[in-house]
C-alpha cells in the first residue's frame, strides 16, 4: 500500500518567502528614499535630485524641498459639492490632508487607484495641507543627466521640462504655482 503525502498548500508555502522579500525591498527602498529626500532637503546633496513620479500617464519631476511624506493611497472620504478631480479627504499620521488627483485636475482620464498608487503631501512649507495623487513614485531622478528642452508648456505650473538618456519626456513641476492656482484653491462646483 502507498501512502501519498500532500504538501501543506504548496501555493501558500510558495507565496509566502516573495511577499515577505518583496515587503522587505519595499521598506528598504522607503527608507533610502527618506534617506536621500531628508539628505536634499537639508542640503547635504546637490539640487540636481528630483523626484519622479506618474501623474496619469505622465512623468513628471517633484522637487525635495516641495514635496513631502509619501503615503500608500489609504482610506479617501469624499467630499460632496467638489470638483471630480477633488478626491476627498485623507488621514495622514492624525493629519487631515485634501488629495487631488492632478491628471484629472489638467483635463486627462483620471487617475486609477491600484497597489502603484501613491499620495504626495505637500510639504508643510506650502502652508496647505494637501497631497497629490500619483499613479507610481519612480525615484529620484538626476536632472544633470537629462537635457533641458525649450518646447512650450501647457500649464503655468509646468517650471521646465527635460529628456532623459532613453528620450523620455518629464516634466518638473512647481508644486507652489499649482496651490496659488484660483482654479486649485476653489474645489467646490
Amino acid at each position: 500500500m502507498t501512502q501519498h503525502i500532500s504538501d501543506p498548500e504548496p501555493d501558500n508555502l510558495a507565496n509566502k518567502p516573495d511577499a515577505v522579500a518583496r515587503r522587505a525591498r519595499m521598506r528598504d527602498f522607503q527608507s533610502q528614499l527618506a534617506a536621500r529626500m531628508h539628505a536634499a532637503r537639508t542640503g547635504a546633496q546637490t539640487q540636481a535630485s528630483l523626484l519622479g513620479v506618474m501623474v496619469g500617464q505622465t512623468r513628471c519631476l517633484l522637487s525635495l524641498q516641495e514635496a513631502g511624506e509619501i503615503v500608500p493611497v489609504g482610506t479617501i472620504a469624499p467630499v460632496p459639492l467638489t470638483h471630480d478631480w477633488f478626491l476627498g479627504l485623507t488621514n495622514v499620521r492624525g493629519n487631515l490632508v485634501s488629495v487631488i488627483d492632478l491628471a484629472r485636475f489638467q483635463g486627462m482620464a483620471s487617475t486609477q487607484l491600484d497597489k502603484d498608487g501613491r499620495i504626495v503631501v505637500f510639504s508643510p512649507a506650502l502652508t496647505i495641507n494637501s497631497g497629490l495623487l500619483v499613479s507610481r513614485v519612480m525615484g529620484l531622478r538626476n536632472i544633470t543627466e537629462m537635457q533641458e528642452q525649450d518646447s512650450p508648456v501647457e500649464a503655468p505650473w509646468i517650471a521646465k521640462r527635460y529628456i532623459d538618456r532613453e528620450s523620455t519626456v518629464w516634466n518638473e513641476l512647481n508644486l507652489l504655482s499649482i496651490v496659488q492656482d484660483p482654479k486649485f484653491l476653489q474645489v467646490g462646483i
